[in-house]
């Protein structure tokens, strides 16, 4: 989710919101969401039930950044004079209009709006400049069920069952009205400030021609066997072109249920390409310390004949809910059950007050009055932090030319520059000045400097795993793979000198 707020000028940019408008207008609002009941008709005129408001982006406090996509990102953000919290996904509209997305981003904020089910992400209201769309997301304190896996490694079979089972409940409801989600993976499953579960990004979502739900016209025909989601989640039917089905989900609730358990995708290998063969000769190997109705749940799920899967056949899901593997699990009181302890960030941006969680619209951040105290101990314990770091990897005198006089290098690695066709070789460098330069380590040659920001919303880190992790920049998002392991160590560095 990237490029949020790029600026679109002048009549491009007032023919884009005339023309989204258009397509997106806001009629009288529905009675509520859908939980059931007969089929409405598609139409060309959508009822909203959360409303497309007249606000500016002005009117909100922005606070960390929550995720980083192709064309938009969610950042936490607080409504100034109400003082609500929500994630708020900004989306660039000329981007979203050069690469065709429109139709995503329409479907997205249609269904979100009928959906009603405490499993699903809430849609509060939309708004729009000549720039951007925004959406107001319910606020998920709780982050991302990936950072969960990351932080502890892998989940206990407690943990993996209670989680799956508020996926399965809310998959049912989904599949109930006639919905394919098509990007099930533990990015999009986030927790709640109590640790319950929540699916997110609607953005690859298809209707079945029997959908509950009001959408638009053609949409459940519109290139029914076209590759969405992500690469290590996807069933072997859609590599082999097949129609979109219900069981795409289930076969990514099993990548998704191995991967809480073991701390890695099923199916992961070094490129998207060897990924998707071993998806389509299910080359799976399950670890020893999986249980046996783990092993055979996943088993299951991850059969390649689509009908064969729980959930997928005539029993529905009461095939999956009677599973040995959700032994003991209260269906009719999932919400209620205490969740798993979560294993929270230090800074976990609620706090708009502190300089590190703070923008303003230029996107620098903005300056605070701090405590004396707080504020020497705070510089202090930055600068010792960042002392250690330039420990991590020994300095290459070469490297001093590019730098300028009493410039010192930070942190130094070589790591790979992840492509879609080659990954290259290339040395990082993070400077205090600050500066990150992006290095060609055969020819001494600048390959593409980071601009650098003090802004989360100019420049953020994404951390995938130790080894790998995303600098995400309005122009581009560029992934790296670090083989030390040092993928949280960058990021510390890299926010580090934001925050000091």
């Amino acid at each position: 989710m990237e490029r949020g707020m790029r600026a679109v000028g002048g009549e491009d940019g007032e023919a884009m919101e005339r023309e989204f408008e258009a397509k997106l207008r806001l009629q009288q609002p529905l009675p509520g969401g859908v939980a059931g009941g007969k089929a409405v008709q598609r139409t060309n005129s959508i009822a909203f039930r959360a409303p497309q408001e007249q606000f500016t982006i002005k009117d909100f406090e922005l606070g960390k950044v929550f995720g980083v996509g192709s064309y938009s990102q969610v950042v936490r953000a607080r409504k100034k004079d109400t003082g609500n919290v929500y994630a708020l996904k900004i989306m660039d509209k000329k981007f979203i209009a050069k690469e065709n997305k429109v139709s995503y981003v329409k479907m997205e904020r249609i269904v979100l709006d009928q959906l009603d089910h405490p499993g699903i992400i809430r849609l509060c209201f939309t708004f729009q400049d000549t720039h951007s769309l925004y959406m107001a997301l319910e606020c998920c304190e709780g982050g991302e069920l990936f950072d969960q896996i990351t932080k502890k490694g892998y989940l206990s079979e407690d943990e993996a069952c209670f989680y799956a089972a508020e996926v399965v409940d809310a998959l049912e409801y989904i599949h109930g009205v006639g919905l394919i989600h098509r990007d099930i993976k533990p990015e999009n499953l986030l927790l709640t400030s109590d640790g319950h579960i929540k699916i997110a990004d609607f953005g690859s979502v298809k209707p079945t021609r029997d959908s509950q739900l009001t959408v638009l016209p053609n949409s459940s025909n519109e290139k029914a066997c076209t590759f969405v989601g992500t690469a290590a989640y996807v069933p072997p039917e859609v590599l082999n072109s097949c129609p979109a089905t219900f069981a795409n989900d289930l076969w990514a609730l099993g990548c998704t249920l191995y991967q809480m358990l073991s701390g890695s995708s099923p199916f992961k290998d070094a490129s998207e390409w060897l990924i998707f063969q071993r998806i389509i000769t299910r080359d799976l190997k399950f670890p020893e310390f999986f249980s046996h109705e783990a092993r055979d749940l996943i088993d299951k799920l991850l059969d390649t004949d689509p009908s064969k899967r729980p959930g997928a056949g005539p029993d529905g899901y009461a095939s999956v809910k009677k599973h040995p593997f959700f032994n003991g699990v209260d269906w009719k009181n999932l919400r209620k059950a205490p969740a798993p302890r979560l294993v929270l960030d230090h800074d976990n941006g609620a706090d708009y007050d502190s300089q590190d969680a703070t923008w303003n619209l230029g996107g620098a951040p903005s300056a605070h009055q701090h405590d004396g105290n707080a504020g020497a101990t705070s510089s202090s314990e930055t600068q010792s932090h960042i002392s250690r770091l330039a420990l991590i990897d020994s300095f290459d005198s070469r490297w001093k030319e590019f730098l300028e006089p009493g410039e010192v290098i930070v942190m130094i690695s070589k790591l790979k520059k992840l492509q879609k066709l080659t990954n290259r070789k290339v040395q990082l460098i993070l400077t205090d000045k600050p500066k990150l330069l992006c290095m060609d380590p055969s020819k001494m040659t600048a390959k593409a400097n980071i601009i650098w920001s003090h802004s989360p919303s100019e420049l953020s880190i994404q951390v995938a795993n130790s080894s790998h992790f995303k600098i995400c920049t309005h122009k581009k998002v560029i992934s790296f793979e670090d083989a030390k392991q040092q993928a949280w160590q960058w990021k510390k560095a890299i926010e580090g000198l934001q925050h000091h």
